[in-house]
């Protein structure tokens, strides 16, 4: 359920603030959103899979969490992040 080394290179790449950059805001909340997209196809196939659908859940709201905080703490990439990965529409 969890992503390959290079959707996850990828994803890295395009959302990093600077070289060495893999744990910032902005990268986590783009891996959350590339598992919860995972997982939501994998819920589509398997409906009754009620432990995939406990741990979406979470990751859901840990995303929700990340989200808040950089609402607040730096509102213009906050924007620019939903518009980029298609949130909140």
């Amino acid at each position: 359920m969890s992503l390959d080394k290079e959707a996850k290179s990828r994803i890295i790449e395009e959302y990093r603030l600077h070289g060495g950059d893999t744990g910032s805001v902005e990268v986590q909340i783009a891996l959350l959103t590339a598992r919860i997209r995972h997982l939501t196809e994998h819920l589509k196939k398997h409906p009754k899979d009620f432990h995939s659908r406990r741990g979406l859940m979470k990751m859901i709201g840990h995303r929700r969490k990340l989200l808040k905080y950089l609402k607040k703490e730096k509102p213009q990439q906050y924007k620019e992040l939903i518009s980029k990965l298609g949130l909140r529409g």
